[in-house]
């Protein structure tokens, strides 16, 4: 009999941005939790839900009703996992939350169909949950490090957080044998040619950056041996076959030593396999971290630039100077590797100037790839707090998410579709200049167009 059925509530085919990038990873986190309960004695389950429908996995609730089921939860899966909680409610089951959304929002998850959240790193507590959900069931968890839950009167009871796994070579690798990474890789392959698998060398990130949110992991940092984790490389070419592979770490770049020790081991097991990851700038301004990348492997570096304005990166406690961005850009360039930046409208106090000196900043920078997105505060952030007198939901809490906040007084998304178009006219432009004088005067035509709007809707604003 199962003891846990683990699942997320994310459905590719209900996500059309997603399938028109269609490139889906693995549900890393229960994978790892799933490795860890059946290395416990636990008889486990995995529903990936990615390539699944509704309607099947209603079919796998109701075919063994009243056991145990895990939800990953995160920012994106709100009113998915809300569902799938009515549907496991529908047929008996307890439901444990766990993830970064649950942990942000314990008590409303619990009045909206939790038994249970798990706030943190899940395994050891999951290991113990299961356990005590079946000699004393739902309402008496007392005692159980890090979860909440509603006792016997209905009183919603928060645990003790539980210490995090200071050893996390200790836990297995991810059941990735528990669901089909096949189709990740064949899905991949068929749409950007090359096929791709996750996996993680660290947990956690140590860095303050105020609209990050640190629910799970906290502000730890803890490596992995990098012996083991070119063991696991080694070993996911070998069963899966892969052209790439993405290391999900928050900032694969945090320990110079750390990396210089994996690219040489990697190199002894005679493995150079392309991948993307993503860095800090400060944590790649030194020219042989960019060289350590490139032998490993690395095609694209990602880097959060955020804004090309230092007081607007002051301000979100990013730690990092606009000049190091610019420096760490082209040392990854130097050595023949892209770059995709990550860029924020919209943080509290932004100004005019500011997004003046992000225009010029990316023209400077010149990444391959860049993206934007307006600032939104998510729960328990540094930027949430000094914002949260001004936040209005838009919309019923089941159906949206911080994504859908609106900051009363914050210029209006007019105002930053202009933003966007300056930007890009105007890089656009920057690349055209010496090549085609003419493309790149209509460029510079829009990009002003654009800027002149942007002007024109300053006092626009949210309401």
């Amino acid at each position: 009999m199962t003891d846990i059925l683990l699942t997320h509530g994310y459905f590719l085919w209900d996500d059309p941005k997603e399938r028109e990038i269609m490139k889906p990873y693995p549900p890393l986190g229960l994978l790892y939790l799933s490795a860890y309960l059946k290395r416990e004695g636990f008889d486990v389950e995995v529903f990936d839900t990615t390539f699944s429908s509704r309607a099947e996995l209603t079919a796998r609730l109701a075919s063994t009703p009243g056991g145990v089921v895990g939800v990953y939860t995160n920012l994106m899966t709100r009113a998915n996992a809300i569902w799938v909680a009515e549907e496991a409610h529908r047929y008996g089951w307890t439901v444990v939350f766990g993830g970064p959304e649950s942990a942000n929002y314990p008590d409303d998850y619990l009045a909206r169909g939790a038994d249970v959240v798990v706030v943190g790193e899940g395994e050891a507590t999951t290991a113990e949950l299961v356990t005590v959900l079946r000699d004393k069931g739902k309402h008496r968890l007392h005692g159980v490090a890090g979860t909440v839950f509603r006792d016997e009167d209905g009183k919603v009871v928060h645990n003790p957080a539980r210490d995090k796994i200071a050893d996390i070579d200790s836990l297995p690798w991810p059941d990735r044998e528990a669901i089909d990474i096949p189709a990740y890789v064949d899905v991949w392959r068929t749409h950007h040619g090359m096929g791709s698998v996750n996996l993680i060398t660290a947990r956690g990130c140590p860095y303050k950056c105020n609209w990050c949110s640190h629910a799970v992991f906290g502000y730890s940092h803890r490596r992995r041996d990098p012996i083991d984790c070119a063991a696991e490389v080694e070993h996911i070419v070998e069963r899966y076959g892969p052209e790439q592979v993405w290391y999900a770490d928050d900032v694969f770049t945090i320990s110079h030593k750390w990396l210089f020790d994996y690219e040489a081991e990697m190199r002894r097991r005679g493995l150079r396999i392309p991948f993307e990851t993503i860095t800090r700038a400060d944590r790649m301004k030194k020219e042989e971290v960019a060289k350590a990348l490139a032998d490993l492997g690395c095609y694209r570096i990602w880097i959060g630039s955020e804004s090309g304005s230092q007081r607007i990166l002051d301000a979100m406690q990013r730690g990092v100077k606009v000049e190091e961005v610019q420096l760490a850009t082209r040392l990854a360039k130097q050595h023949g590797i892209e770059v995709g930046m990550f860029l924020m409208w919209g943080y509290d106090g932004e100004d005019y100037d500011d997004i003046a000196a992000t225009v010029e900043h990316v023209k400077t920078t010149d990444p391959d790839i860049f993206f934007t997105t307006v600032a939104y505060p998510i729960k328990n952030t540094g930027f949430y707090e000094k914002v949260k007198h001004k936040i209005v939901l838009n919309g019923d809490w089941n159906q949206v998410s911080d994504r859908d906040h609106t900051i009363l007084g914050r210029h209006s998304r007019r105002y930053y579709k202009h933003a966007d178009e300056w930007l890009f006219n105007a890089v656009d432009a920057h690349r055209l200049r010496d090549t085609d004088p003419a493309a790149a005067a209509a460029k510079d035509a829009a990009a002003e167009t654009a800027r002149l709007g942007l002007l024109a809707t300053a006092d626009e604003v949210e309401v």
